[in-house]
């Protein structure tokens, strides 16, 4: 690694993912610009995926397994963070200028981490960013998946260490992925993804827990990150168009409604969550992703 180069160091929750894990094994092992420490945290596989990552350690020494006995299925969200906050607690004083919290289910080109950490170095402001996921469909043809712009996603999230350290991580709860946009944004930081810089995501979101169950904790998140009501209004018309339609509609509304009436405590503050109001509302109003973000506080 050139001197110049930026230092990065990933950390994957991992459970279970004897299927995939080798594809991301490979994918970053390949890279131009290979991490200076990459912890894999096993949260109690019950398959091969251990083994398989050991094989790996032993030819890469930036490789660091770490295990967690935990028994159960794998659940989104804070179950998720826990593993991951365990492999974040173990870097001592790795000395590094940005964390990447990566799932072991994707693949992507050898200079995927090397283009998109320059992106980080052409823009100070930068804070959080990731590429863009495809996910494969019925007739196995790989399309993106569409995100607003200022949206990096949460398998494969690359975030500056000055502001992953200013918005205090990643909260160990549901919605985190956007919570950490949310309050680095209301810092001044600026968050997006790149389209030019596809992963594939081999297991479609929702699969681990069904689109229903998924569409209703997308409802509750949504509440308590603040979300605008009309904006979930139009969010619940979009899922009646997809399968299994009014069932997932009525499961968004539910998830929202259930958080109110159990008085789940938000993820914001009323400031950052303003700020989440004020771009959800330009998308509403058909304004450009990028004039909402230049409306949003500049950092001094």
């Amino acid at each position: 690694m050139r001197a110049a180069d930026p230092r990065y160091v990933i950390i994957s929750p991992v459970k279970d993912e004897e299927r995939y894990v080798e594809l991301t094994l490979r994918s970053v092992t390949e890279q131009a610009v290979p991490p200076v420490l990459w912890v894999v945290v096993d949260d109690g596989s019950e398959d091969r995926t251990p083994d398989i990552v050991r094989r790996y350690a032993a030819e890469h020494p930036y490789i660091r397994l770490l295990q967690r006995r935990k028994a159960g299925a794998r659940r989104p969200g804070s179950p998720v963070i826990h593993a991951f906050s365990h492999g974040y607690a173990s870097l001592g004083a790795q000395d590094y200028d940005f964390i990447v919290k990566l799932d072991c289910d994707l693949s992507f080109e050898p200079d995927y981490f090397q283009k998109l950490l320059s992106r980080f170095q052409d823009d100070e402001r930068l804070g959080i960013a990731s590429g863009v996921y495809l996910e494969s469909d019925s007739a196995g043809r790989w399309t993106p998946v569409k995100m607003p712009a200022y949206h990096a996603f949460g398998a494969s999230k690359v975030v500056r260490r000055t502001c992953f350290e200013e918005i205090g991580g990643f909260p160990a709860a549901p919605g985190w992925d956007t919570v950490d946009e949310i309050r680095a944004m209301a810092a001044g930081w600026r968050t997006t993804h790149f389209s030019d810089l596809p992963a594939r995501h081999h297991k479609r979101e929702g699969s681990g827990i069904g689109r229903v169950r998924t569409s209703r904790m997308h409802g509750e998140i949504f509440y308590v990150t603040g979300g605008d009501p009309l904006f979930l209004a139009l969010k619940v018309l979009h899922r009646l168009t997809a399968a299994p339609y009014v069932i997932n509609a009525l499961a968004l509304t539910m998830g929202y409604v259930g958080a109110i009436v159990k008085r789940k405590p938000r993820l914001v503050t009323p400031a950052e969550a303003r700020c989440y109001k004020r771009l959800l509302r330009a998308r509403l109003l058909g304004r450009a992703n990028r004039e909402a973000l230049n409306a949003l506080p500049s950092r001094r």
